[in-house]
């Protein structure tokens, strides 16, 4: 499972947790414009945006878990098995795979309108990358400073939503996510006061109650009102750093430790990663389960026009820096 994240101070940033029970041999990987990128039934691009992003390198192909482009445009797929559907291809439509969306969207589009834009005649295809990588059950945020979609390929077809909340976990489908908000309208920051009767005396018997009733469980649903409570309730600083600090401060309050959430005999999910990215900037920070050291590798600092991929080990060794 996971969460995704925008975040809105002088610049922009956008990030996820990844949640899963093990890792995939994950790195940073810088794609330069000139570097080709096929596709099944879409024109192979030669030339297109720079992307960064954590993914994996499969038979030279970049295959990312969450990226943004040289022009400011994020993306990140989040586990949606169960409702996701994927399609025979359609003539009619511009037919795009489970594992191309990520890079068609932001090797092709400068921003949410032109995602947008690209989105109305899209058809998720149901072709493989090949058949010893089965397909990933997905939808997706897309985000600029300017807008923030969600996208869902479902039975029904594909659809793509605004979303003013600038948050997404898993399933259920986001409209049900966002009309389940409505079950904490009465949360708030501010110290509680005494609606349950007048009939008695009730008070609030210590400091810093403040979100009483907030979810905290690791369910999707949980997550997704937490994110969203703390993300529109946290205080904005401008400096790069403040900002950092603060976006991972609230995707950290979701994550989820070894052992809490077990998904078969002996194996629990956890969050491999969280990853904040300055579309900005072009920098692409990231902490681990084993490392809170906060990495940053800035997309131009690589060449940008080159033609290989320029690739980072993850880094998820723990460190203790003692002071004495």
């Amino acid at each position: 499972m996971c969460t995704a994240l925008t975040y809105k101070t002088k610049d922009f940033y956008f990030g996820r947790n990844l949640d899963y029970e093990h890792g995939y041999g994950q790195s940073i990987i810088v794609v330069p414009g000139n570097y080709p990128i096929p596709f099944r039934h879409m024109k192979d691009l030669d030339h297109h945006y720079a992307l960064i992003g954590m993914g994996i390198m499969t038979a030279g192909y970049p295959n990312y878990f969450d990226a943004m482009n040289e022009k400011g445009l994020a993306m990140a797929g989040l586990n949606f098995v169960g409702n996701a559907v994927y399609h025979p291809v359609d003539e009619t439509k511009d037919n795009v795979a489970q594992y191309e969306l990520i890079n068609y969207i932001l090797c092709t589009c400068a921003n949410i309108e032109e995602a947008k834009e690209a989105l109305k005649n899209l058809n998720v295809d149901n072709e493989k990358f090949s058949d010893q990588m089965p397909d990933a059950y997905l939808h997706w945020m897309i985000a600029d400073e300017n807008g923030c979609l969600v996208v869902e390929s479902m039975k029904d077809g594909l659809h793509v939503h605004e979303n003013p909340y600038g948050v997404l976990t898993n399933n259920p489908p986001f409209e049900i996510q966002s009309f389940l908000l409505n079950q904490y309208m009465s949360l708030s920051a501010q110290q509680p006061g005494n609606t349950f009767s007048k009939e008695f005396d009730l008070n609030t018997y210590s400091r810093g109650m403040g979100g009483l009733g907030l979810p905290g469980d690791l369910s999707s649903t949980s997550r997704f009102a937490k994110c969203v409570f703390t993300r529109t309730n946290s205080t904005k600083e401008e400096s790069e750093e403040a900002s950092v600090s603060q976006f991972f401060h609230i995707i950290h309050s979701v994550e989820q430790q070894k052992g809490c959430c077990e998904v078969r005999e002996g194996e629990y999910e956890y969050t491999i990663y969280s990853s904040c990215m300055n579309t900005n900037k072009g920098i692409y920070y990231y902490t681990t389960y084993n490392d809170a050291t906060i990495h940053a590798i800035d997309m131009h600092r690589c060449n940008l026009d080159g033609n290989e991929i320029v690739s980072y080990p993850f880094m998820d060794e723990a460190k203790i820096e003692y002071q004495n």
